[in-house]
């Protein structure tokens, strides 16, 4: 996964975690990128510092100052990035990361959201963008359905009006 540091139409800054750059356009073109203070979807990535580390450095170092480094860098990308750019800098990570409990009980809602679209819903397979168009269009009966498609021929279909949304990847799915 990577951190991108954002900045929406209006100045905010915020961090988002996508797994590459292109999953990052396909979601901020599909309007699924907003900027949790004022709900804008014009979202931009913003300056970003990468972060290294050695391995040989961190050896060297008792946990104490491993802390106290990592803090000090932080601060001091932040001062830089501050300083460069008229965006206000994104808010700490721990403060918009959830607690174990809450991200169990966040996957646990997901698991039942998707439970229940797959179970009220017909599988297509890779028909979906096909089989959606016919139900769009009153060519095919109307019913829910899922299935796979390219992030392309979802594209194409929200442009068409048709609405589609991705069902909630579950950790157990990459296994």
């Amino acid at each position: 996964m990577i951190k991108y540091s954002l900045v929406c139409d209006a100045k905010h800054g915020f961090e988002g975690w996508f797994r590459n750059s292109e999953d990052f356009e396909s979601q901020r073109e599909r309007m699924l990128v907003a900027c949790p203070v004022c709900g804008s979807m014009t979202v931009e990535k913003g300056l970003m510092a990468p972060a290294v580390s050695t391995s040989r450095r961190k050896e060297k170092l008792v946990p104490s100052q491993v802390a106290e480094t990592a803090a000090a860098n932080t601060a001091s990308l932040q001062a830089k990035s501050a300083a460069a750019s008229p965006v206000s800098p994104a808010p700490q990570p721990n403060a918009l990361l959830p607690t174990d409990v809450q991200q169990k009980e966040i996957l646990e809602t997901l698991r039942q959201v998707r439970s229940k679209i797959i179970e009220n819903s017909e599988n297509v397979g890779t028909d979906f963008a096909s089989e959606a168009r016919k139900i769009h269009f009153g060519e095919s009966e109307e019913r829910s359905i899922y299935g796979e498609t390219t992030p392309k021929d979802a594209a194409e279909l929200l442009d068409e009006g048709i609405s589609v949304f991705p069902l909630p990847e579950l950790p157990e799915d990459k296994n």
